[in-house]
């Protein structure tokens, strides 16, 4: 079976979520290696920590693919003092090259916010409001419907099942059924007037601010799921891609659960 190089992995990748989608506050793309070595395996994850780094040396991958930076904010210095620092010199150590899509991947065509409605079982999946970037269409949001609407407690007890969320924070539930729904996974409160100017019955998102909350009652229904939480299938889309664009590549997604975030 012919050979692949890992930037050849990281060009398939990249096609699927070009770099110039990436918001302009961003850093997707290669954080940390070089790119010229043949891929023995690649680790899929949410972010990178010295766990993830670890794991991707038991499991003999060279390559990890992350949906968040790891380097997300300028490294004055690289002595250890930070759980970033220490996850690129063991990186680097390792021979382990660092790839992440972010904003590029939420923005792109079946990215991020495809995946999330298509856990949720939705038809005629579209963007809220499609852009153009050299003829390729994106957008930060989506919407959907239900094939025959939810009652709104059904719809939260759908979003907890197919999640693994422990809690959903709402607002006020609606007296309504509930039929097409917006989605922006991570922190997506920034599309919740957008949502409910497109007359979507529900807004689910990864986080949002106490205030934001206060004023949709009866309105939209807000469900929050967690950040972890509602990005955490990204990794399937770079199975799906890698697996498609470069065969023969081992994919594993990581085993270590990243998120931050306890529920006691």
């Amino acid at each position: 079976m012919k050979s692949v190089k890992i930037k050849e992995v990281i060009e398939a990748l990249e096609r699927f979520a070009p770099l110039p989608l990436q918001e302009s506050w961003d850093n997707a793309g290669l954080q940390v290696g070089l790119t010229e070595a043949e891929v023995s395996g690649a680790l899929l994850c949410l972010d990178v920590t010295e766990q993830i780094v670890d794991e991707a040396i038991n499991k003999g991958c060279n390559l990890i693919v992350s949906h968040h930076p790891l380097i997300f904010r300028k490294l004055a210095r690289i002595c250890g003092e930070d759980y970033v620092q220490r996850a690129v010199m063991k990186a680097l150590t390792n021979g382990i090259v660092i790839v992440s899509l972010h904003t590029n991947m939420d923005n792109a065509m079946g990215g991020v916010n495809f995946k999330i409605a298509q856990k949720m079982g939705f038809e005629d999946v579209r963007f809220m409001q499609a852009k153009q970037m050299n003829g390729v269409e994106y957008g930060s949001g989506v919407m959907g419907s239900f094939a025959e609407p939810l009652a709104t407690d059904d719809f939260v007890i759908m979003l907890k099942r197919e999640f693994g969320v422990e809690c959903v924070q709402t607002n006020q539930l609606l007296r309504r059924p509930i039929k097409t729904v917006a989605i922006c996974g991570g922190a997506g409160a920034f599309l919740l007037d957008d949502a409910v100017a497109l007359g979507c019955d529900a807004f689910v998102t990864g986080e949002m601010h106490y205030h934001e909350f206060f004023g949709r009652e009866q309105q939209i229904q807000i469900a929050v799921i967690g950040h972890y939480q509602s990005e955490q299938y990204t990794s399937e889309i770079f199975r799906d891609i890698i697996e498609r664009d470069c065969p023969g590549v081992k994919c594993i997604i990581a085993e270590t659960c990243t998120n931050p975030i306890y529920y006691l």
